[in-house]
């Protein structure tokens, strides 16, 4: 299946840490419509770890570092196409600290029990909108956003770059990320993954940025938006 084109939906410099160019399915699983999702972190450019906030690793293990001090945290989310949004779910709330352990720990339980005991996405899927593409039977899934970030609500029109929502850690999360992914149809729980590209962004090769075209950011390269 040829994949759907659409534009890179953040800003500033992301590491693809999960990504259908490592594989398929890229998180694992088919379920929820993410065959071919992407989850993108921000940490510190170049950096060959995964240090995704500022402090020492020792103070993360030990008492935890706050979401303020996480890079990605609270940075905006824009609209890869224009279209209509479906769903907008908000108000779920973030853990204000970040533990490893305590949050593969929460993440686990949420997986296996999440859904079934709450009877709400939003403890796995985090707070999230879903956007349909206009013209066309696809649909983009933005999940973990910041709670009270949400900007639009189901059925607003928006336009190709406007501000929907703001990265958080809402939900299944153990770093402040962006989960996106595009599916079928607009029930995430019969949705199947679409495949999906970004028409033109910059990823960091050899220690250069190089422009690329309708591509699929490699396994934990650095990406950012085309200026």
């Amino acid at each position: 299946m040829e994949p759907i084109t659409v534009e890179f939906p953040l800003r500033g410099e992301w590491k693809a840490e999960h990504t259908p160019a490592e594989r398929v399915p890229s998180h694992g699983t088919d379920q929820l419509g993410q065959t071919y999702a992407y989850d993108f972190v921000r940490i510190e450019i170049g950096r060959r770890g995964f240090k995704f906030f500022r402090g020492s690793m020792l103070r993360y293990l030990l008492v935890g570092v706050p979401l303020d001090a996480c890079y990605g945290w609270s940075e905006p989310i824009y609209a890869p196409f224009p279209g209509t949004v479906v769903a907008a779910r908000d108000g779920w709330p973030e853990r204000r600290k970040l533990y490893l352990l305590r949050d593969l720990a929460v993440d686990l339980q949420d997986a296996v029990f999440g859904p079934k005991k709450t009877h709400d996405l939003r403890s796995v899927l985090g707070n999230h909108i879903i956007l349909k593409m206009a013209g066309k039977e696809a649909y983009a899934f933005f999940a973990h956003c910041r709670t009270d970030s949400i900007r639009v609500r189901e059925g607003d029109e928006v336009r190709l770059g406007q501000q929907l929502a703001e990265v958080g850690h809402s939900g299944s999360s153990t770093a402040p990320h962006l989960h996106f992914h595009l599916m079928d149809k607009p029930n995430i729980l019969e949705a199947k993954g679409l495949p999906c590209r970004f028409r033109e962004y910059e990823a960091l090769r050899d220690g250069v940025w190089s422009r690329v075209s309708a591509g699929i950011p490699g396994k934990r390269e650095f990406v950012r938006c085309a200026a």
